[in-house]
């Protein structure tokens, strides 16, 4: 025998028996969607490259920009597995989100259907219009493939003009590549005859590509409107940080999805974000153009400036950091920041915040850093009992963005910087370099920007660890803003949700624990008779008996816990309206300097040269 010979033969037997281990990781997807009008898909996934004798495919339970469970398999069903010859396989189901399948042969095709009728962020929406897919409520996964690359074809029902808006790399117009597992999973996708535009943006000599994919029903002036404003949006905060980041593939894509087949929400992912809302566009376009807002800056503030307790994120559990003070907080505060300083909206609407914040006891139970702690509980999660969060909880989305606000004007009043220098340096350490941050870091950087350590330190302990709250009313006195009581003298119950009828007023919520109907023994369920002997029948009717009385009057109250239950008599003590507004000086008749006028347009005047 020939060494040539010899060579050929030792090389088709090495082929003939290369064991599962040298065999390439790959999967491949495939989604089609015969009975959208029912909210259906039928999905397949082939691993190849098998390196285990029993592949674990799994279903998502969390999803990125989430910190809560999401039993995604619960809308899984019909699930077949087979091997690369076609022959059916077995499965078993270890635990509800999980199966299990051996006997494979290296490579398995597992088929499922998947029900979605929730187009919002974090779930998926399938109709005859479109499918509004989020991943993890999309996609199974495979334990030992989260770093083979993956590759998705949609295909497009017949007849129907669909398209593909999605971060995903495209091969054509219906397959797309994610490099790994954790990228995939980050890739929301739109299909549908979305509108679209996109526009180029030179970003330190490179261009960048940004567009708006929208499904909705209203007209192309409205679309263009809202695509004009986006384009203002993109540019202001770019400023804020004198950057853009280096998106994957050089591209970011807003995927909006407006109308009745919505829900209201929005989500951050690395290079895109999919907002969506069952308001259209029109009278409703400023509100939605704040979401946009809050989620472009995500770009930066969570996407790649990152806290290290995220790190990675866990498909399988809810995901738990003490830093969303900052990464959902102060997003939510440059979020109306960007939105103020193009003049779409105005300041003083940061009342409503402020007062949420002032008012709730929340604060009386837990630090700003442990509202942070509480997201698993409250971020869309689910459940069936009834909780006393309304006491408890303040969302760290507004108490973090009212903290923002606060530290920024203070960094403004008393050290000649901003918060726009604090984010900028966070960034250049910890986004830009993708080096997820601590709390001390955080810290560390504000002693830097402020160049005073001990201030630093002490704000952290007293605002951050703690839950003490700047003081409002100065701060914004130098814009030539004033904080007051919104209805000073008049008499009120307290923060609190009746539902009318002619047998009285039923409390629809938990009363806080500082308002005079708590005090008095009313909660959730219990319906309030009368008022200082007048029958309360009707909204208008109880502001009525309240506008005779004073805060502080004592009167006499009847109520009961429900309608079979007996009358309960006692006494309230009312409470003057709590509720702050915030107006110009110049519309208050005080004098504003120029000082004042210029605090103000440093604040709120636009940064777009």
């Amino acid at each position: 025998m020939s060494m040539r010979l010899f060579g050929a033969l030792c090389a088709a037997l090495s082929l003939s028996f290369t064991p599962l281990l040298a065999q390439e990781q790959q999967v491949s997807y495939h989604l089609s969607f015969p009975n959208a009008v029912h909210h259906e898909a039928q999905i397949s996934v082939t691993f190849t490259g098998i390196k285990s004798d029993t592949l674990q495919v799994l279903m998502p339970r969390s999803s990125p920009g989430r910190y809560a469970l999401h039993e995604f398999a619960k809308n899984v069903y019909s699930v077949k597995a087979t091997d690369s010859k076609g022959k059916q396989l077995q499965i078993s189901r270890p635990n509800p989100h999980q199966w299990d399948v051996s006997g494979h042969g290296g490579e398995i095709t597992l088929s499922y259907t998947l029900f979605g009728a929730h187009a919002d962020g974090t779930y998926t929406g399938i109709d005859e219009t479109h499918a509004h897919l989020n991943m993890p409520a999309t996609l199974m996964y495979a334990r030992g493939f989260e770093q083979a690359p993956a590759r998705v074809t949609f295909r497009i029902p017949q007849g129907s003009n669909w398209k593909v808006a999605t971060q995903l790399q495209p091969v054509n117009d219906s397959t797309f590549t994610a490099p790994h597992f954790q990228y995939l999973m980050d890739s929301p996708t739109e299909l549908s005859s979305f509108e679209f535009a996109e526009w180029t943006v030179q970003d330190r000599g490179k261009p960048k590509t940004i567009q708006v994919a929208m499904h909705h029903h209203g007209t192309k002036a409205q679309f263009d409107d809202y695509v004009a404003k986006t384009k203002q949006i993109v540019a202001e905060q770019q400023a804020v940080f004198g950057e853009l980041p280096d998106f994957d593939f050089g591209r970011y894509t807003f995927i909006a999805c407006y109308g009745p087949q919505a829900i209201g929400d929005g989500m951050e992912h690395r290079n895109s974000t999919i907002v969506s809302s069952s308001r259209p566009l029109g009278t409703s376009t400023p509100a939605l153009l704040g979401t946009v807002s809050h989620e472009f800056f995500h770009a930066w503030n969570v996407e790649r400036l990152r806290p290290k307790s995220l790190e990675p994120f866990d498909f399988q559990r809810a995901n738990m950091t003490e830093a969303l003070w900052l990464a959902e907080g102060f997003t939510s505060y440059y979020g109306a920041l960007t939105m103020y300083r193009l003049g779409i909206n105005d300041v003083t609407n940061v009342a409503r915040d402020l007062n949420y914040v002032l008012l709730s006891p929340g604060r009386h139970y837990h630090s700003l850093l442990e509202m942070s702690l509480q997201a698993p509980f409250v971020d869309a999660a689910r459940s069936v009992d009834p909780n006393n969060r309304g006491n408890t909880f303040i969302s760290y989305y507004t108490y973090g963005s009212m903290l923002g606000m606060g530290l920024d004007l203070t960094l403004r009043r008393d050290f000649n910087t901003t918060l726009d220098a604090y984010m900028q340096a966070l960034w250049q350490t910890y986004g830009k370099t993708e080096k997820p941050y601590t709390m001390a870091d955080l810290e560390r950087t504000l002693a830097e920007v402020t160049k005073d350590t001990a201030w630093a330190a002490d704000f952290f302990r007293r605002q951050v660890y703690g839950s003490e709250l700047p003081d409002y009313a100065a701060l914004l006195a130098e814009a030539g803003l004033q904080l007051r009581k919104a209805e000073p003298g008049k008499a009120s119950l307290g923060p609190a949700q009746f539902e009318f009828s002619k047998n009285g007023a039923k409390l629809l919520s938990g009363t806080y624990v500082t308002s005079p109907l708590y005090k008095a023994g009313l909660n959730r369920g219990d319906i309030l008779l009368t008022l200082n002997g007048k029958k309360v029948t009707s909204e208008k009717e109880l502001e009525k008996i309240l506008s005779k009385l004073k805060p502080t009057h004592s009167v006499p109250i009847t109520y009961r816990s429900s309608e079979m239950a007996p009358v309960v008599s006692t006494q309230i003590v009312l409470e003057e309206m709590p509720e702050l507004m915030i107006e110009r000086y110049e519309s208050a008749g005080k004098e504003l300097t120029p000082a004042m006028q210029q605090f103000r347009q440093a604040w709120l005047g636009t940064k777009i040269k």
